[in-house]
């Protein structure tokens, strides 16, 4: 099955035809009554309306863009590409004959308000309701999965193209803009108009993953694409560093993106610290309040070395690299600092790569493994003095925070604690659940005890959130977590006390749902560490209408809504630039 320029086109202005009903993600498709039905179709309009308006500068090539691209191939190119695409619709066909997992399947993954929306230039003076605090000044800027053109194959939620979503804070007024990351990856497609970069998630698996990276490098060797200068999407965490907004996963290298002085979003490129970094970066890296430092990791899932510890002075020198010993790759998407060390998690969900040929995912759950913890001074210079404990059972995808408690020679970890530990990846029966914890580890013992910090009443999966990043890696009092229920969506968000285990409910209201509570600090020098406000997106899904909500994080109570022009998919993790670092930022 070889593409058309039509059909290679069509999602930047998608017909769901097959979409399922609004909000069933992850779940399967049920009959309702008609009357149901009619709602269900008159969101979809709602949906296709929005995604099929123009984009404001991006748009997907024409046929003759693309003619013009492929007609810079010589006459073996094109004899290549005609082999390599009649092969890979063959394979695709063939794939299509099998049902997809709910983990691959993208009308599960991307319906609903996970869908996809076009670019968005920026819109000033935004509708406000309520009063913007005084102090918020400058940009908060989110991250998320948003694919440029409708999946061939499988597709998991995180396989989508990053687009940074920024609302810009001036004297009380708002605007808001959203852009795609101009990732290698996105540029490429866009130019060839069609996916032809592998999907991570949602095509690795089995045989026709290990087929689809065939083609994929086979393109490469014909140079058809290029694959040498990175294939990640860029649509995971963002971090401002060194006077650069940095938007990061963890298969590449961080973007660097700017916030012109319009509130609008412009990809500079791939950043590499001025030719420093020569691996991937992970997408949560930590800067370190006090010093101004960033410390960070970098994972191999094919050779050794599997994993990489460095840092970055605050003005962007990187450290060497330290080696850590691992026997085998593990899946390694966030890690935590305190004053001293860095905590290094070697959970079990682990890559195994032989697992495609035996027609499975190389993503795995290894119930064998035994889950520790790595303790390391932050300025090892190797790997020699590395302190590990073991905490069977604990997979935390994400680490809220770390501090060290020296009466008790104790490393006091915070983290959301999910089983089972590879539900986000691979298809199970079992229902899902991200338990708050407290994680103790004991250096001069080497033991480890795990406690949930909330009390069993009052449970909810908590995951995506933060500490006050002004404590970042010393003991904190409080966390802003959202309540992703019903699972995968986030009907609000919690604060709870990391000290006493009550927990203090926020709704984002009826029919609403939204992402990950961003704390922002009225005060740095504030006695209150809670002293400030949470922005955060929200979509309803009975309007179809998104918005910012500020919420002011001592007593709950909703300050400001913020109404947006367009739809916020729901996404992943953001950052806060004041006005005065929007100021410094590198050119």
């Amino acid at each position: 099955m070889a593409y058309s320029s039509s059909s290679s086109l069509s999602w930047a202005q998608p017909n769901f035809s097959n979409f399922r009903e609004l909000g069933s993600y992850p779940t399967t498709t049920t009959s309702s009554s008609s009357s149901s039905s009619s709602v269900s179709l008159s969101l979809q309009k709602r949906v296709n309306c929005a995604l099929q308006s123009t984009p404001a500068i991006h748009r997907p090539p024409t046929a003759v863009a693309v003619k013009e691209h492929t007609g810079k191939w010589n006459l073996f190119q094109k004899a290549a590409a005609m082999v390599l695409d009649s092969v890979e619709g063959a394979l695709i066909s063939r794939e299509s004959e099998h049902p997809l997992p709910k983990t691959s399947d993208p009308d599960v993954q991307i319906s609903g308000n996970f869908s996809p929306v076009p670019e968005q230039s920026v819109r000033r003076n935004l509708p406000v309701t309520g009063k913007i605090p005084d102090c918020i000044q400058g940009v908060y800027v989110r991250n998320g999965a948003n694919p440029l053109f409708e999946p061939v194959a499988g597709h998991h939620f995180f396989d989508g193209d990053g687009m940074v979503h920024a609302v810009k804070f001036e004297n009380g007024n708002a605007g808001y803009a959203c852009r795609f990351t101009e990732t290698q990856r996105l540029v490429q497609e866009r130019a060839l108009g069609r996916p032809i970069f592998p999907k991570a998630i949602g095509e690795l698996h089995g045989h026709f993953g290990i087929a689809r990276l065939m083609l994929f490098y086979a393109r490469g060797m014909f140079g058809l694409v290029n694959h040498n200068a990175g294939i990640g999407v860029a649509n995971a965490g963002l971090v401002y560093f060194n006077n650069r907004l940095l938007a990061m996963s963890e298969d590449d290298l961080p973007y660097q993106v700017k916030v012109t002085a319009a509130g609008d979003l412009k990809t500079v490129g791939r950043y590499d610290f001025n030719n420093q970094l020569k691996n991937t970066m992970i997408a949560h890296p930590k800067v370190d309040p006090v010093s101004g430092e960033m410390f960070a990791l970098s994972y191999d899932v094919i050779k050794k070395p599997y994993l990489k510890y460095f840092r970055f002075s605050p003005t962007g020198e990187k450290s060497p690299d330290v080696e850590i010993p691992l026997s085998e790759a593990t899946m390694m998407h966030d890690f935590a600092i305190t004053e001293k060390f860095v905590v290094i998690p070697d959970q079990q969900v682990v890559f195994k790569l032989p697992e495609m040929i035996r027609g499975g995912s190389p993503v795995v759950y290894d119930k064998e493994k035994t889950s520790r913890f790595g303790i390391l001074n932050k300025y090892a210079k190797d790997s020699s003095e590395i302190k590990w404990i073991e905490a069977p059972d604990c997979f935390c995808f994400h680490l809220w925070n770390a501090w060290e408690e020296p009466e008790t020679d104790e490393i006091v970890v915070i983290g959301s604690c999910m089983t089972p530990p590879d539900s986000i990846f691979n298809e199970c029966d079992e229902s899902l659940e991200s338990v708050l914890s407290e994680i103790r580890l004991n250096l001069k013992t080497g033991k480890s005890i795990r406690k949930p910090i909330m009390s069993e009443s009052d449970q909810v999966n908590l995951e995506a959130g933060m500490v006050n990043r002004n404590k970042l890696g010393r003991k904190t009092q409080f966390a802003y977590l959202a309540i992703a229920e019903p699972w995968p969506k986030v009907s609000g968000f919690a604060k709870v006390d990391l000290c006493s285990g009550e927990v203090k409910k926020y709704n984002y209201g009826d029919g609403k749902y939204g992402g990950e509570p961003l704390f922002f600090p009225r005060d740095s020098n504030s006695e209150n560490e809670d002293d400030g406000y949470i922005l955060t997106f929200v979509h309803n899904e009975k309007t179809w209408k998104s918005e910012l909500q500020i919420v002011n994080a001592m007593t709950l109570e909703l300050e400001a809504t913020v109404k947006l022009p367009s739809r916020v998919p729901y996404g992943f993790h953001g950052t806060f630039i004041s006005a005065k670092d929007l100021e410094k930022q590198a050119p």
